[in-house]
């Protein structure tokens, strides 16, 4: 069994309490919106969310500490929590079910344990260090995932997030030039681009400006399904601005094709 199972019963656990708050804030009439300083939107079922995680590791993980998209970073610890308490708020806002709940655990590191939770999908998606990732619904037991052995770009299927972010990093000829070759290109966004590639549904996923929280609980999700997930540098793991997340067989050509440009 791995090292790290109770610490999966455990988000599992936080995940269920988060799914019965926000599916009760979805939709809702009186959902207050505001905008943050770096122009995305929260809603109070993100804080609300977040507080709810932070109040239940206090007591089960003390020692921990807790770094989530908004209130920031408690505690001093190797073992850091990463807490992305409603990922696509976007979609939340205006009634677009693809949205989740991420809680990732990274040690010394590394990250060791992700979950996803998507209570409007009524689907979730797990994995921890020596675990395998699964996925499972409400109506049925865990299926463990793979990723696709799809070797060519114009075999493949792309799922990105907007072309916006491209822009900003003076990668955009890059990144239309390179959807061109693939055999199919979805946007199908956020959480779901990485989820739907450990399934094997899809086989490059990739996004240019992203954060901590928005990648730490997909990583060991893609890994553990046989998967490589990096920065657009190469530097394996969520900790570098931005993702790019692969089959595995796709990763150095796709790092190549997105490459900047002198």
């Amino acid at each position: 069994m791995s090292s790290y199972a109770d610490d999966l019963r455990l988000a599992h656990v936080l995940a269920d309490a988060v799914d019965q708050l926000t599916l009760s804030r979805f939709k809702a009439q009186d959902l207050a919106i505001e905008t943050k300083p770096d122009l995305t939107e929260v809603t109070d079922a993100d804080r609300s969310a977040e507080e709810l995680v932070r109040s239940q590791l206090s007591r089960s993980r003390s020692r921990d500490q807790v770094i989530g998209e908004e209130f920031g970073s408690s505690g001093h610890s190797p073992r850091q929590w990463i807490i992305d308490p409603i990922d696509g708020t976007s979609n939340f806002v205006r009634g677009v079910p693809v949205w989740g709940t991420l809680i990732g655990l990274v040690e010394d590191g590394e990250p060791v344990v992700g979950l996803v939770s998507a209570p409007a999908l009524s689907r979730r998606w797990w994995a921890g260090v020596g675990t395998g990732a699964w996925t499972g619904t409400r109506l049925n037991s865990a299926t463990r995932m793979q990723v696709s052995e799809v070797d060519e770009i114009e075999s493949a299927s792309l799922s990105y997030s907007s072309l916006h972010g491209w822009a900003d990093i003076e990668r955009l000829p890059q990144m239309l030039n390179f959807m061109q070759r693939f055999w199919r290109t979805r946007a199908y966004g956020d959480f779901w681009s990485y989820m739907l590639l450990a399934e094997g549904a899809v086989d490059v996923a990739t996004e240019p400006e992203l954060k901590l929280h928005d990648m730490a609980a997909l990583a060991p999700i893609v890994t553990e399904a046989g998967g490589r997930f990096s920065s657009l540098d190469g530097e394996d793991g969520p900790f570098g601005g931005n993702a790019v997340a692969t089959n595995g067989r796709l990763h150095e050509e796709t790092l190549e094709a997105l490459a900047a440009r002198d």
